[in-house]
């Protein structure tokens, strides 16, 4: 299958017949078999097929259609920034902000960084789901990509401030997911205990890539009335300005360019996974989601 960690070594060999020395041509033959040649599978499993339809568009060519040539520019192509519907918030991700319901959910996502930036994000979640990037705290200096070299101290003392004094937080219980990695104590306190002194608390984050991704496109889907099911507001300007230019792997194609400005979309990452949601499908399709290919954590 198109994909997957073999991606580019498979195509040079099976697709592009460019061959390197010691490779003989006549040794790699290329025949294509599509998910609707698996008849047993279409018998047992008929909605998977349309599960797979509902994918964003590259990856969709990429496992429906067999093609192995889509995984190129725009990761996050189905986002969508339209001004013009800010106020009614269809068809569009960023809309303008507002106070959260006392009642709605408060969370906290964050991705250590130093050289580089760190992210902290704060997430309201409606009484049907709907996820909302409500604040940002983003570590950057006015080049990209450039951390401010804040000690964690700095950070948390900064996180605990805006969460006591910002009328939107004070006063909530909010609950944190945080890059695995900040709980390395191996070179002494390691940066989720640092928090923890501020009253900062986290819980590790499910850091699988290619799950956390979908989650993300799954999020971003609009439903037939024009609603997705996540939105930014337009205070929120890291997220408005690094999602659009994150492009795909060059050596593991389904996956992001780790070499970009990828910090806001890591915790973004970690919020998604923490609360996960199926794609949204047709109202015949069957609503357990599977995965008979083992396509998504592959």
């Amino acid at each position: 299958n198109p994909g997957g960690p073999g991606h580019g070594y498979f195509k040079r060999l099976f697709i592009d017949r460019r061959f390197e020395a010691g490779e003989e041509p006549e040794n790699y033959s290329f025949v294509q078999a599509l998910v609707t040649d698996n008849r047993a599978l279409m018998r047992q499993q008929p909605e998977y097929l349309k599960q797979l339809e509902t994918l964003p568009p590259k990856l969709r060519e990429a496992w429906l259609y067999g093609s192995w040539d889509v995984y190129e520019g725009q990761f996050f192509e189905d986002f969508r920034d339209v001004p013009e519907h800010y106020e009614d918030r269809q068809w569009t991700h960023v809309i303008e902000p507002f106070a959260p319901d006392k009642g709605w959910t408060v969370c906290r996502s964050y991705d250590f960084g130093y050289g580089k930036p760190f992210s902290c994000a704060w997430w309201a979640v409606d009484y049907d789901g709907v996820i909302y990037r409500i604040l940002e705290l983003y570590g950057c200096t006015r080049m990209p990509n450039e951390g401010v070299k804040w000690t964690p101290d700095r950070q948390f003392a900064e996180i605990r401030r805006i969460e006591t004094e910002h009328p939107w937080l004070k006063g909530r219980e909010i609950t944190g997911v945080a890059d695995p990695a900040i709980w390395d104590a191996s070179r002494g306190e390691s940066v989720a205990q640092t928090a923890a002194r501020y009253g900062v608390y986290f819980t590790p984050g499910d850091n699988e890539r290619i799950a956390g991704w979908m989650q993300c496109h799954y999020r971003l889907q609009f439903d037939e009335n024009g609603y997705p099911r996540m939105y930014v507001f337009k205070n929120c300007r890291a997220f408005i300005r690094t999602v659009p230019l994150m492009l795909y792997s060059q050596t593991r194609p389904e996956d992001l360019d780790t070499a970009m400005e990828d910090h806001v979309c890591d915790e973004w990452r970690y919020f998604c996974m923490s609360r996960p949601v199926k794609p949204m499908m047709q109202a015949q399709t069957a609503a357990v989601w599977s995965d008979p290919l083992n396509q998504i954590r592959s």
